[in-house]
């Protein structure tokens, strides 16, 4: 009898162990099933904003080509008017096309007049070390364009047949920014490129793109963002330089969380190549004639390029505390390759690497179905 209610006790005792045994099982399943149904959630969500992604930047392509026709449409009329008006409605006509309706569009596909309520004093506020993050420009410019000049040197050993003088004088120059012949056209353009640029493409690229990714990835977001913002450039001069830049600007806007310091860095910067445009167009306006401006042009010339090479030292001098800091990664279940492969096998962004192929080879694809 003892031995019976022993066993009985026993058995009574380890019923107990076995449901807790069942719960945490249970409990181990739910939590596997909720990583699986998280993870599957986060694929979805990226897929979806590459899809985004790429068909924001087919209505900024399609745009830019309609603002070229437009202008061309209206330089057949330019007779009817002065160049001062013909120069003043092609900048109107840009900056609307390339750049007003695209972030307007993107803003809606992204939801960003809801996401950005509240945050845009928060972004454009100045940072602590506002002078600090405004003296990362040497090394910013000098990354960018040691990667142009070294994709010079590339494709002269693959090529021999790459102006130098040529490319340095494409690469300076803001892409599709021709010279103006008169003064107003001249200030529109400055205008247009100190100002309009940096602002758009700012709250565009590092603002609504780079938060869209950011939540896959702060390394991938600046990546991503900056080959986007290469793309948007459509001139395979200015293709290397400005993805290389764009990098170096992702890197500061994460860094400070700031959009008001990589805005005024895009000012800068800009404002460098803009004195290029201001020269060529003083020497058009004088039928190069004037010695003084030459001079003061190629003066100019050798002071950027010094800026260059100074920009390069003080970059690769940043590079050990660079490779010190290390970037978010709020998802690191799918590595940063099929993460990228997941991008490019998009069908929008596949629609919007053919639109940029068009626009980097100047506008082969057109001719070909034209002709």
């Amino acid at each position: 009898m003892e031995i019976n209610e022993n066993r009985e006790h026993i058995g009574q005792d380890a019923e107990p162990e076995t449901d807790a045994e069942n719960s945490n099982s249970e409990n181990n399943e739910q939590h596997e099933q909720n990583e699986q149904n998280n993870e599957h959630s986060k694929l979805h969500g990226y897929k979806i904003v590459c899809a985004k992604l790429g068909l924001s930047m087919c209505v900024y392509f399609v745009c830019r080509l309609l603002a070229g026709w437009f202008i061309l449409l209206l330089s057949y009329n330019s007779e009817a008017m002065s160049d001062t008006i013909f120069s003043l409605l092609s900048d109107a006509i840009l900056i609307i096309m390339v750049y007003v309706i695209p972030l307007l569009i993107t803003a809606l596909i992204f939801n960003s007049f809801a996401n950005y309520k509240g945050k845009y004093r928060q972004l454009y506020a100045k940072p602590k070390r506002l002078a600090r993050a405004m003296g990362t420009f040497p090394a910013a410019y000098g990354f960018g364009y040691g990667t142009a000049l070294l994709t010079m040197l590339v494709m002269y050993l693959i090529t021999r047949n790459v102006s130098s003088q040529s490319y340095l004088q494409e690469l300076l120059q803001p892409t599709a920014m021709d010279p103006s012949s008169n003064l107003a056209g001249l200030f529109g353009l400055i205008f247009m490129v100190v100002i309009i640029a940096p602002l758009f493409e700012e709250i565009w690229v590092r603002g609504i793109m780079y938060d869209a990714l950011k939540p896959y990835g702060t390394g991938m977001a600046i990546i991503i963002s900056s080959i986007i913002f290469g793309l948007m450039h459509g001139n395979i001069y200015m293709f290397f330089y400005t993805t290389a830049l764009g990098f170096a600007l992702g890197y500061i806007r994460y860094a400070t969380n700031s959009l008001f310091v990589v805005t005024a860095l895009h000012a800068v910067v800009n404002s460098v190549a803009a004195g290029i445009l201001v020269f060529i167009s003083l020497s058009q306006m004088t039928n190069d004639e004037s010695r003084v401006i030459n001079t003061l042009y190629n003066i100019y010339i050798i002071a950027v390029l010094a800026l260059i090479v100074v920009g390069i030292i003080v970059f690769l001098a940043r590079i050990p505390k660079i490779r010190k800091y290390r970037f978010e990664n709020p998802w690191s279940d799918i590595g940063p390759w099929k993460k990228t492969a997941l991008f490019f096998i998009s069908i929008p962004v596949i629609l919007m690497m053919v639109l940029a192929f068009n626009e980097l080879s100047a506008g082969v694809l057109i001719r070909l179905i034209i002709n």
